[in-house]
């Protein structure tokens, strides 16, 4: 009998590291169109074309699942606004280019924000959480670091509050997310980007070129 377009392939028999990282990909997939919350391990084992036991061989519940999805959301993100940093020709440059690099992450993986939400409305301090943030200071500190760089060259306005400019370049790019998420249309986010950026620039520059 010919196989139909429509049936689902059998899953492949994969090692346990990969099997893992394929489980939380489906799980930031699924995120993007259905509410986090209501992702049962009977949904993902589904979609993955698994049973619940073979799922369960390689986590032993779902808040397991979604340790490992916020792992890797800050694991890929940071690496992602590190390899933009790292490109760039200057800490202005290089703050831009983080901003840009974040921004594309979650148009990529709109599943992502919507998990990270989800989690910090639970009640009481759970590891997801202690994660976001971990995550947040992790990339404050990257942040400070280069507002710091940028005084030094004369890029940034000497009298800066150099924590209040990291926050603020967060909250930015949260803001951007949240208003992509209540539109239904994640890829906004590029467009707006550049503009918002241009604003935020403008913000923390040397006083000459903020009152131009």
């Amino acid at each position: 009998m010919k196989k139909t377009t429509t049936e689902a392939a059998p899953p492949r028999h994969l090692p346990a590291d990969e099997r893992r990282a394929v489980t939380v990909e489906a799980v930031v997939a699924l995120a993007a169109t259905q509410n986090p919350s209501e992702i049962t391990t009977s949904a993902i084992a589904r979609h993955m074309h698994l049973t619940q036991g073979a799922l369960f061989r390689h986590f032993p519940n779902k808040d397991a699942i979604l340790q490992a999805v916020m792992d890797w959301v800050a694991t890929q993100l940071l690496a992602r606004i590190d390899r933009a940093a790292d490109g760039a020709a200057s800490p202005l440059a290089a703050l831009r280019a983080m901003f840009m690099a974040h921004v594309a992450f979650v148009a990529e993986h709109p599943g992502a924000p919507r998990i990270i939400f989800g989690e910090l409305q639970r009640a009481g301090d759970t590891l997801p959480k202690q994660m976001v943030q971990t995550l947040i200071t992790s990339y404050g500190k990257r942040l400070q670091g280069l507002i710091a760089q940028g005084q030094a060259q004369g890029e940034v306005h000497a009298g800066l509050d150099v924590p209040a400019a990291a926050t603020l370049f967060i909250g930015t790019i949260q803001g951007l997310v949240m208003q992509s998420l209540i539109t239904g249309d994640m890829q906004r986010m590029r467009s707006d980007a550049p503009r918002v950026f241009a604003i935020y620039q403008r913000g923390i520059a040397p006083a000459s070129e903020s009152t131009r």
